[in-house]
């Protein structure tokens, strides 16, 4: 099955979905626009079921095979939602919304999916029930969590669950997936140092929060370094420090830090929060100075289930010719949830030679879609041959 012919007399219309949700980018749950554009043209594609309001601005669409026997039902899932980023392209259909920009391609997941939504219910050549789930809030709000808190998986009896990403770097319209661990837990840090503050002049008569704070920095990568385990992946970033103080001539009485922890495995994540609050409470106390950690647990980490992503990658060599394994990502991805729910694969297709994405450069390549799409409409009608 390379990519389906009605893919390309689709691509124009695809085409123009993408580049007008592009123009009009959503962010986090706020995706009412996206959400109504989705929902109207799953009506008219004729899907059985358009439920809006899962997860608060989810859409679910539902497409009946000629057949329905075989009691299967496989759900697949795009992410809508936009980064808070001001678009730099200069693309006449650039984002019109001011720091708002569709910068990691989600515009283009959607309109791929709609793509193969419209061809699922045009054809309806599978024997079960296909599901397709258009997610809200994938950039760090949870959308995925809260549309299956919504119920998502056992009130249309969704049994495997299938995503994608696009993936600039590599050759468009090709196809990169591993199972087990593929993306990487994404912990949030707010650390808060207090000390007592005074004249830069006497730091003798102070507790330095500053310099607590860059002990504390540089102490923090001895968990990288000397407590895990050199063949495990994880990565600890602290990515704003901010004083209490703005003048050159005071020692601030407090400082707050920001960052992130990735990991790929429960045991590492576990280590790696006892370890971020020993080492800042610990330093801390080394000086006078006292330290709050509120460490939050944010997505979990992506585990591709083995069975699922064989099958995929089966899928995507028979639209591309081929499908590579595809290298560990410390990104994250909040398809972690679905996959916590039920036994599925997400995998890569590639963008091209385009800027990374969360890039105020990047775009989405249109000329992927016909193989996006085609690995969607694959994923159902070879999950659910027809008789």
């Amino acid at each position: 099955m390379p990519v389906k012919n009605r893919f390309a007399e689709l691509h124009a219309d695809i085409t123009a979905w993408r580049r007008d949700l592009h123009e009009h980018p959503e962010i986090l749950f706020d995706t009412h626009r996206t959400s109504a554009t989705v929902a109207e043209k799953l009506r008219a594609f004729g899907c059985d079921e358009v439920v809006e309001g899962i997860g608060q601005t989810g859409v679910v669409g539902v497409i009946r095979g000629k057949d329905t026997s075989s009691g299967k039902v496989i759900g697949l899932r795009a992410d809508m939602d936009a980064l808070p980023i001001h678009e730099q392209t200069g693309l006449t259909y650039a984002s019109k919304t001011p720091n708002a920009m569709h910068a990691c391609g989600h515009d283009g997941h959607t309109a791929m999916l709609l793509g193969a939504a419209q061809y699922l219910a045009e054809t309806r050549n599978f024997d079960g029930t296909a599901v397709v789930i258009f997610q809200p809030a994938e950039e760090g709000g949870g959308g995925g969590r809260e549309m299956c808190n919504d119920g998502l998986m056992d009130r249309w009896g969704i049994q495997e669950v299938y995503g994608m990403h696009n993936w600039p770097g590599r050759p468009l319209g090709s196809f990169a997936i591993r199972p087990g661990p593929f993306f990487a837990a994404t912990d949030l840090l707010d650390i808060e140092i207090e000390g007592l503050g005074g004249h830069a002049a006497k730091p003798h008569e102070t507790i330095d929060t500053m310099v607590v704070a860059a002990q504390t920095i540089t102490a923090l990568q001895t968990i990288v370094s000397r407590n895990a385990d050199p063949i495990e992946n994880i990565v600890v970033s602290i990515t704003s420090i901010e004083s209490s103080s703005k003048a050159f001539n005071v020692i601030p009485q407090r400082v707050k830090m920001m960052g992130t922890v990735r990991t790929l495995s429960n045991e590492l994540r576990d280590l790696a929060e006892k370890r971020v609050t020993e080492i800042c409470e610990g330093i801390a106390a080394t000086f006078g100075a006292r330290a709050r950690v509120d460490y939050k647990r944010n997505y979990p980490v992506m585990v591709n289930h083995d069975a699922q992503t064989q099958f995929a990658a089966d899928v995507a060599r028979s639209v591309s010719g081929q499908c590579d394994e595809a290298p560990l990502v410390m990104g994250g991805e909040d398809f972690a949830f679905m996959l916590e729910e039920r036994p599925g694969a997400y995998i890569l297709v590639g963008n091209g030679d385009t800027a990374m994405v969360h890039h105020p450069e990047y775009n989405f390549d249109d000329d992927a879609i016909p193989a996006g799409c085609s690995w969607w409409a694959g994923i159902v009608e070879q999950r659910m041959p027809a008789a």
